[in-house]
């Protein structure tokens, strides 16, 4: 692909000795040097980033512009197209909760939300700006606001704010009544909060020195944070914490988890002192969550039952062992969620990659379900702040439908249109096609794939399809709406999603499968939706782009080792490329909690040899690879920067061909990428223009 040869030569990463030894094997890693010594203090501050690393991943920024330099205006008509798709000055719909209604809203042109209230029927007019995202934005890098709750009696708004990107918050307190912002300040938080029904206290999660989330404090308005009060200490490394609610707000939730297992511990949302108790203790690979329902606790668990049923126990009987089945386990119908009101209890499962929403009736036991027409769609339940009424509110978009806001009575079973995305620039979904096509794998699984394309392309083997790709930890890749897309789609190429094993879209079978020894599924699966697009006529070899970011970059690594020449182009976004070395370092912050998902190569041989044998790192071999765009965060505490760093360091090293290979690393802002809502669209134009360039189509 000699129209592709880059205008200069790029930086070479020096190469150090550096030998792992394990289960008697030796191994090289002599791109270990990019990892800095001192990495906790430049993922909260990159300015702390050791020079030679941060001389290096600069000259592969310049590289990246340099190769790039042609497509300058191309980047920046892509963005402005891509900002025309979004309604600068929008707002969400209002959430009713007593005398007020809360909701966010952009200003045309502002970067970071504002956090709302008015009088519950009051007009526009009536609005207080709670916490104002571009003001509070304003002389820092990066800017988030991850939680912001406000308390029972809606004097107090608790916030978190993340200014670095390594979601390490800082927490305040705001007095609503006089606009006062609180002396209380708390650091090093994850980032949850919940409030006390009293309204003078709040719980909150701190993390370690390994940045996980290991401590629960209770702190009361006033109070220094040096004193708050240890509520709970998770002591199994494995494990995460985070903090809720049951909705009707009668109990305080301590949810602790790793990817297979989990715990909940409860206490009285009005006296948060009398001690939380653990409500089921952990058993491995049983997972749960709860509410309560007048005097007994729901329990949605998949306790014998793979993809889950709802049981429910007395409050103050036996909640391990004493259920009775309200909700059935029906194998390859997975139950997502649950949500309770006070007359229904709603709950959001999927069957064959599908979604859908199921009311009950709470004392009839009744059930209906809420219908949608499309053949591949999107859902997400919204739970409001409201327990005691019969509207239930959720979302709905399709591959081609802006996402829709509905209110269900479900009393009635009547919904009304709350809100619908605008698209400034236009949009029509009948200009497109969203199609559910089939692939099977090498075992004989059938592999859903979604397909996005113009209504007037007759696909065919000059076609360039995006096929995105996940697989990992039991999330779904929904087939949602998203107006990014479209850039690319409008441009003649077709997007696809291929829902691999992994994933929980056909159940937690479909997950199961895709995981530990079984982690070659995933890939399979992917390979064989590529493969079936081929043969269908939608594309051809060398006209496949294969896409996918965290886990899903580690697929995107995977499959270009393992059939390189089925790809005309590859896009990995803060790729998990560095399987084996960060799952045999236990000091790293997401490693123990992600053994049960990939294995422990440590203690284990058999997982040892087998993420070995497909480790994106490691398998990087001699041949040629198609021109790649590979993405990465300084501050990123899931994916380390150095894991893509190494990973293309290697790639330059080995590969045979002259085709493109372009880092870019963002030096101020972590896995998400920049924080700002038009600023991330900076990067998603660096995207597309490098697949544009790619397959020649920039004009």
């Amino acid at each position: 692909m000699s129209q592709h040869l880059p205008p200069s030569r790029p930086p070479r990463a020096a190469q150090q000795q550096h030998t792992i030894e394990q289960f008697g094997e030796q191994r090289s890693d002599p791109y270990a040097w990019l990892r800095d010594p001192d990495w906790r203090a430049a993922m909260l501050d990159p300015s702390r980033l050791q020079e030679d690393i941060r001389s290096y991943l600069e000259a592969e920024n310049s590289y990246t512009e340099a190769v790039l330099r042609g497509q300058k205006d191309l980047r920046e008509r892509l963005f402005s197209e891509l900002r025309g798709r979004i309604k600068e000055a929008d707002s969400s719909v209002p959430e009713p909760d007593g005398y007020y209604e809360y909701y966010t809203r952009y200003r045309e042109g502002g970067q970071h939300p504002l956090i709302c209230r008015r009088k519950a029927g009051m007009g526009e007019q009536f609005e207080e700006i709670l916490l104002d995202g571009d003001a509070e934005a304003s002389g820092y890098d990066y800017f988030d606001i991850g939680e912001c709750v406000h308390s029972d009696d809606h004097r107090y708004l608790a916030f978190a704010i993340d200014t670095t990107g390594a979601e390490s918050y800082t927490i305040r307190i705001k007095d609503l009544f006089s606009g006062e912002l609180l002396s209380d300040s708390i650091e090093q938080a994850r980032g949850d909060i919940v409030w006390s029904s009293r309204s003078d206290t709040i719980l909150y999660t701190v993390l370690d020195d390994s940045h996980r989330p290991r401590w629960v404090y209770r702190h009361r308005i006033g109070d220094n944070s040096r004193h708050d009060t240890l509520v709970y200490e998770e002591r199994d490394a494995g494990f995460f914490v985070n903090l809720g609610r049951t909705e009707s707000r009668r109990f305080l939730l301590i949810e602790t988890h790793d990817h297979t297992t989990s715990e909940v511990h409860v206490a009285p949302a009005e006296v948060p002192e009398a001690g939380f108790r653990c409500l089921i203790p952990r058993q491995k690979d049983v997972e749960y969550s709860v509410t309560d329902c007048g005097e007994h606790w729901l329990i949605l668990t998949n306790h014998n039952a793979e993809d889950f049923r709802i049981v429910s126990a007395e409050l103050g009987g036996e909640a391990a062992t004493e259920w009775d089945e309200l909700v059935a386990h029906r194998s390859g119908v997975l139950i997502h969620d649950m949500l309770l009101f006070s007359d229904y209890l709603v709950r959001l499962e999927s069957e064959d990659a599908l979604p859908r929403i199921v009311i009950r009736g709470l004392e009839d036991g009744l059930e209906h379900t809420v219908e949608f027409s499309e053949q591949a769609y999107a859902l997400a339940l919204d739970p409001g702040l409201e327990f005691d009424t019969s509207i239930l509110r959720f979302k709905y978009s399709s591959l081609t439908t802006p996402t829709q806001v509905f209110d269900y009575d479900m009393d009635t079973g009547e919904r009304e249109l709350r809100k619908e995305q605008q698209i400034p620039s236009g949009h029509d979904p009948s200009d497109y096609v969203a199609k559910r096509v089939n692939a099977y794998s090498p075992d004989g699984e059938m592999v859903p794939v979604s397909l996005l394309y113009r209504a007037d392309l007759t696909p065919g083997p000059d076609t360039p399809v995006l096929l995105s790709g996940y697989g990992a930890y039991g999330i779904s890749q929904p087939a949602g709406f998203s107006p990014h897309r479209f850039s690319l789609v409008d441009r003649g190429f077709v997007f696809a999603i291929a829902h691999v094993r992994g994933g929980k879209e056909r159940g937690f079978r479909w997950y199961r499968e895709g995981k530990l020894l079984a982690k070659q599924n995933t890939f399979s699966d992917y390979i064989a939706c590529a493969e079936h697009l081929i043969e269908s006529g939608y594309t051809s070899a060398g006209k496949l782009i294969v896409h996918g970011g965290s886990a899903g970059g580690m697929l995107v690594g995977a499959v270009l080792n393992q059939r390189p020449e089925l790809f005309g182009a590859a896009v990995a976004d803060v790729p998990f490329v560095d399987v084996l070395n960060t799952m045999s370092d236990p000091t790293l912050p997401l490693t123990p909690p992600e053994w049960p998902e990939w294995g422990n190569p440590i203690e284990d041989e058999q997982a040892y040899r087998n993420i070995s044998s497909y480790s994106p790192y490691e398998n990087v071999c001699a041949q040629e690879y198609p021109p790649l765009l590979v993405t990465a965060g300084v501050s990123d505490p899931r994916v380390t920067y150095w894991e893509p760093a190494k990973w293309v360091a290697r790639l330059r090293a080995l590969k045979t061909d002259d085709n493109p290979l372009l880092l870019w690393t963002h030096m101020s802002s972590g896995h998400s990428g920049p924080g700002g809502r038009f600023d991330y669209l900076h990067e998603v134009a660096l995207r597309f223009a490098f697949l544009l360039w790619v397959f020649g189509r920039c004009d």
